[in-house]
């Protein structure tokens, strides 16, 4: 007869954490299976016929005009950067309000939501002292 401790020794516990992570890997993996397949079967389904116009680098149905490279100043990327960081962090506001709302969260989220905007004030502040904000 089996004892109740030999159902709840470590190597049950660790058998069902492994179980709940082989779940998540057999999902990463089925997931990759997935997009594999889908890439593989785009490349041989796609007619392959090159022709000199297929080859020539496309801008908006105008000829091209000079050589397919051009420069692109980097503060371009940088204003995109910094525009996706605080769009991103600007949508943490709203789950925020919701918990703010809640009882017995009030001044916890508080305190948590102004460490949050204080980060998001040292970016901006090191972001400005860098000169990235000025348009020049």
């Amino acid at each position: 007869m089996t004892d109740v401790a030999d159902l709840t020794g470590p190597a049950v516990l660790a058998s069902e954490y492994f179980r709940s992570y082989s779940v998540v890997g057999l999902l990463a993996v089925v997931g990759v299976l997935f997009v594999a397949v889908a890439f593989g079967a785009g490349r041989l389904m796609r007619p392959v016929v090159p022709t000199p116009e297929k080859l020539l680098t496309y801008e908006c149905g105008v000829d091209p005009v000079g050589e397919g490279w051009a420069h692109t100043q980097v503060r371009y990327y940088v204003y995109a950067f910094l525009y996706v960081i605080f769009a991103v962090d600007s949508i943490f506001l709203f789950p925020w309000a919701t918990v703010f709302a809640a009882p017995g969260y009030g001044a916890t989220t508080l305190v948590e939501m102004f460490i949050f905007l204080g980060f998001l004030a040292v970016g901006l502040l090191y972001a400005w002292k860098k000169g990235v904000l000025e348009w020049t």
